[in-house]
């Protein structure tokens, strides 16, 4: 049974800051059951029980010194008191062992930082969320100055090295200045192994990155995340504060309400450690920090890939236009979280917005040009050998016909069409008159192909009818009344 005062206390770290039974357990010293039973419990109300009488209990305060003196087992402590005269079964013994044994708490040293000595770093995940059309692994990338608690953090589709360079960078910008060194997990892209008995080897690329910002790379040590126990709350504060019950739309919404959660809860809230807002902690830091350089690390990633037969590049399960030209052609990737560069023979040749959607084909319409004039090319010179085919003096009327028109294959191209509705001796026999007449169009072909398309026919002979029957003919006189009636008006 627990007095009121520990039932406030168990129900003030669970519901106000979030503890698990397991932590309050172990602030408090109680049985984590004690802890679960009390901190769901909204109102204190001491349980009446009726007082047993047990077997174990002559034995109780043996076993208390029992444990007092070595931290034996449960089996151990029941075959003593069984010698002692103890008649109950082992569960009762494990049951009590359990309840009364000191908790077992393994001691860290609580780690204190100085002004500007330090950043721990991290990532979080949080299930998936809608890109485009389809669903991607959400990710979020923390950092934490160690001294003032200040927070960065920005949510991403991938934790890939780009990703990783460029939350530090974002981060970098967000505080203004640099801290003197940046404690990470055991990730590969910060460390490549860990030889027993020796010093981490650094990814290269974080190391030239560091040295580019002036920070030094310092690794936990295996098994030993308590050692970045800052950022590591700040992740489960981020997933329980922000993330727990938030209904994300799209992947979209993230940047902003990442920023306005930072400025308007994470970074001004009173920490519980020190009692103070991170934002008012960090302006008596800032003088102790480095400034940035005057130039941005180039987080680019680079690989080497081969454009299709249809002149594209492949990433994150999306395709990427390159010209025409470089179809099959071996050439140099990029990678940066938020485009791609692509390179033939160290020139850009080719440069997207990067998708995180997928099955998508992103083009540079400029990019078909070439390929596209190259068909044409080979359409016109298709259509050129198949006017010379319609006659032989079709290689002079083209000659002519460059002499007076601005675009001669606009007219050949209308005489092979022609060549389609008339048979080939029709069209052929219209252009050696063209020469004749030197008339050199389309149109000029196409008046000679539609007269002599015309039917004519030769008059025929005059035939006079001679039947004496046509020649007696009876006529009847005029009515001349009507010039009377006409005469009247005069």
């Amino acid at each position: 049974m627990i007095d009121y005062e520990t039932y406030v206390q168990i129900r003030n770290y669970y519901t106000r800051d979030h503890l698990r039974y397991s932590q309050v357990a172990v602030k408090l010293g109680l049985d984590q059951r004690t802890v679960a039973f009390w901190a769901n419990e909204k109102k204190y109300h001491p349980r009446k029980t009726a007082f047993k009488t047990s077997k174990l209990d002559p034995f109780k305060d043996q076993i208390i010194r029992l444990l007092e003196t070595h931290p034996y087992s449960a089996k151990q402590i029941f075959q003593r008191i069984r010698e002692d005269g103890f008649e109950g079964g082992i569960t009762i013994v494990e049951d009590y062992v359990r309840k009364i044994r000191p908790p077992k708490v393994k001691p860290f040293l609580k780690l204190v930082f100085a002004p500007g000595e330090c950043a721990q770093v991290d990532w979080g995940s949080y299930g998936s969320v809608r890109v485009g059309s389809t669903f991607r692994r959400l990710s979020f990338f923390v950092m934490v100055l160690c001294y003032c608690r200040l927070m960065y953090l920005e949510f991403t589709l991938s934790q890939t090295m780009e990703h990783f360079l460029g939350c530090h960078q974002n981060a970098f910008r967000f505080f203004g200045l640099v801290p003197e060194k940046i404690m990470v997990d055991n990730l590969k892209s910060a460390v490549l192994k860990r030889p027993l008995g020796t010093s981490p080897v650094f990814n290269p690329g974080y190391l030239d990155f560091a040295s580019h910002y002036g920070f030094k790379i310092v690794a936990c040590n295996v098994g030993k995340g308590n050692e970045k126990g800052r950022v590591e709350n700040a992740v489960g504060y981020v997933k329980k504060n922000l993330l727990s019950g938030l209904d994300i739309p799209d992947f979209s919404v993230l940047e902003p309400l990442a920023k306005q959660w930072l400025d308007t809860v994470a970074n001004v809230r009173i920490h519980k450690e020190t009692g103070k807002r991170p934002i008012d902690m960090f302006a008596d830091e800032k003088p102790y920090l480095r400034g940035l350089p005057v130039s941005p690390y180039d987080i680019g990633q680079t690989s080497q890939v081969r454009a299709s037969v249809q002149y594209r590049v492949s990433l994150d399960d999306n395709r990427y236009t390159v010209p025409a030209q470089l179809a099959g052609v071996r050439l140099t990737l990029r990678k940066y979280p938020d485009h791609l560069g692509i390179y033939h023979d160290s020139t850009l040749v080719a440069r997207h917005a990067r998708s995180y959607d997928r099955k998508k084909d992103i083009q540079n319409p400029d990019h078909s040009k070439v390929l596209l004039e190259q068909r044409k090319k080979a359409a016109d010179q298709a259509i050129y050998m198949r006017f010379l085919s319609l006659s032989d003096k079709a290689s002079e009327y083209y000659q002519q016909l460059g002499q007076r028109r601005l675009t001669p294959f606009h007219h050949i191209r209308k005489i092979v069409a022609l060549s389609e509705i008339y048979s080939k001796e029709q069209v052929a026999l219209a252009i050696e008159d063209a020469i004749k007449f030197d008339a050199f169009s389309s149109e000029y072909i196409t008046n000679i192909l539609e007269q002599r398309s015309r039917l004519t026919h030769e008059p025929g002979a005059l035939h006079v009818t001679r039947s004496s029957d046509l020649l007696n003919l009876t006529i009847d006189p005029p009515d001349l009344s009507v010039y009377k009636t006409g005469g009247d008006h005069e």
